[in-house]
């Protein structure tokens, strides 16, 4: 059963509520839900600061968190939100894990590999291509975003 694209801001929502504790906790917002059969099976968000790991975006976070609920690494018939455009590495990882679906927020200029610098997740020469879509509550992830680096400008 697909998700009705009504649905999408339900889930990103949920995306949006990661992404605030994240901002309470010193970390970037950025959130990620990831959903099978219309249930959500994942949520995360970013720890990098606090587990003094490079690769703790909440991307990450929600694959593991996923896989362990699946009992396994393919993910094939799971969609995750985002709030912000994946990075190249995150991106990569939804292809290797084989996502059907990504929705995310806002757009990212400096890191965005999705459709802004890269489209690695439909890059004609990978095995697996996920369905993107784009700008779902987008005007919210973004004031997230610049709230957040505003205060820590300030």
């Amino acid at each position: 059963m697909g998700i009705l694209p009504c649905q999408h801001k339900i889930y990103m929502q949920l995306a949006l509520e990661e992404a605030r504790l994240a901002s309470s906790e010193g970390e970037v917002p950025v959130g990620a839900v990831i959903i099978k059969d219309n249930q959500v099976i994942a949520k995360a968000h970013n720890l990098r600061e606090q587990s003094a790991d490079p690769t703790a975006h909440a991307e990450i976070l929600a694959l593991r968190e996923a896989s362990q609920q699946l009992g396994g690494w393919r993910l094939s018939g799971t969609q995750i939100y985002v709030t912000i455009e994946p990075c190249p590495m995150c991106a990569g990882a939804l292809v290797l894990a084989r996502i059907d679906a990504l929705i995310y927020g806002a757009g990212d200029k400096k890191w965005g590999a999705v459709e802004s610098l890269f489209n690695i997740p439909n890059h004609p020469k990978l095995n697996h291509h996920i369905d993107i879509t784009g700008g779902v509550l987008a005007t919210e992830c973004q004031a997230l975003m610049q709230q957040f680096f505003a205060q820590r400008r300030g």
